[in-house]
């Protein structure tokens, strides 16, 4: 059982942060903050390092990565972890990371597909506890991790060009787009330069990519509290 577990676990979250972090970088009719007049790369600097600054924030949206839907909908606390649902190609997972440690709690059909049916009876309903560091699902940090996501999600692109304003969820904001990557990216023009919005619609190398991913409630109250009696995943390695 361990693994199976522990093969498909890895591809599956994978998948979630390849998608996401795949592109960065239209968006508003105001500069409150100054942010709609300077170039594209100061845009995407100033955007991150408003980021890097907050407590908490939201995101959610959907992405199709390599014809592979992907949902998000996810709260992250910088230094302390994240909480929400994730879910690839119909198979749904709740996510904790709290306290240096994940914890997943999959749907029947996420366990079946993960570990095989007898396992899946065995698992359903139940948590999942694994390490943050150094184990087989730590690169699931780069979607809870509030500093890693800003870090790679604004970091990580190419050439850079304007895209104009808009209004994202009611927030004036400015777009810069990723014209090597296809990404556009939406960042806030009044107020902190806050990341509102991610957009993404290309093909290339044989896959389809595309989606919108939404960043809001930003430094808003959010309570993380390890789920009670988990499986430590220590144990399904060793075969207990």
């Amino acid at each position: 059982m361990s693994p199976r577990l522990l093969r498909h676990g890895r591809s599956l979250l994978a998948l979630v942060a390849a998608a996401l972090l795949a592109g960065c970088g239209g968006s508003s009719t105001t500069s409150g903050n100054g942010v709609a007049s300077k170039s594209p790369d100061q845009i995407v600097a100033a955007s991150k390092t408003a980021a890097a600054g907050a407590s908490t924030v939201h995101i959610a949206g959907s992405i199709i990565s390599e014809n592979k839907p992907i949902t998000l909908d996810m709260e992250l606390v910088a230094g302390k972890g994240a909480k929400g649902h994730i879910t690839v190609e119909g198979l749904g997972i709740n996510v904790v990371e709290v306290e240096h440690a994940f914890y997943l709690n999959g749907s029947a059909a996420f366990y079946r597909h993960i570990a095989g049916n007898a396992a899946a009876q065995l698992l359903q309903g139940k948590w999942l506890k694994a390490p943050e560091n150094g184990g087989n699902f730590s690169s699931l940090a780069q979607l809870t991790d509030l500093t890693k996501l800003v870090d790679a999600t604004l970091s990580s692109h190419g050439t850079l060009k304007a895209a104009g304003t808009a209004t994202i969820n009611g927030q004036s904001a400015v777009g810069v787009t990723d014209t090597t990557k296809g990404g556009t990216l939406f960042v806030a023009t009044t107020g902190a330069a806050y990341p509102l919005q991610i957009s993404k619609g290309s093909t290339s190398g044989g896959g389809t990519s595309a989606g919108k991913i939404v960043f809001d409630r930003w430094n808003q109250p959010v309570t993380l509290t390890p789920p009670p009696n988990p499986i430590n995943i220590n144990q399904l390695q060793s075969g207990h």
